[in-house]
C-alpha cells in the first residue's frame, strides 16, 4: 500500500515579514512567545501542520498583529489552475 501524499494547504504564513518589520530574530521571538525555534521554524517555512490557538495568541501578543496579518489565504489563480478530471 502506497503512503498517502501529504495533503496541501493555501494557507501561506507571513512570520519573516513580521519579524523583519519588528527587527526581530526567530531566535527572540522563540524566548519571548515560549515556542522552541525548531517549531517556529517549521512554521515559518509554511511546513506546519497546525497550530494551537495558544500559541497564535502569544504570536499575535508578542508581535502586535491580528492573526490576519501572520496568516493569509493564498486563492489559486484562475488562469493558472489545472483543471479537474
Amino acid at each position: 500500500m502506497a503512503a498517502p501524499e501529504a495533503e496541501s494547504h493555501a494557507i501561506a504564513v507571513r512570520l519573516d515579514k513580521l519579524l523583519t518589520e519588528r527587527g526581530m530574530t526567530l531566535t527572540e521571538l522563540s524566548e519571548l512567545v515560549g515556542v522552541t525555534s525548531v517549531n517556529l521554524s517549521i512554521l515559518k517555512n509554511g511546513h506546519a501542520r497546525a497550530i494551537r490557538f495558544t500559541t497564535l495568541t502569544r504570536l499575535c501578543e508578542v508581535l502586535e498583529c491580528q492573526p490576519g496579518d501572520l496568516l493569509a489565504l493564498n486563492k489559486p489563480d484562475p488562469a493558472t489552475a489545472q483543471p479537474s478530471n
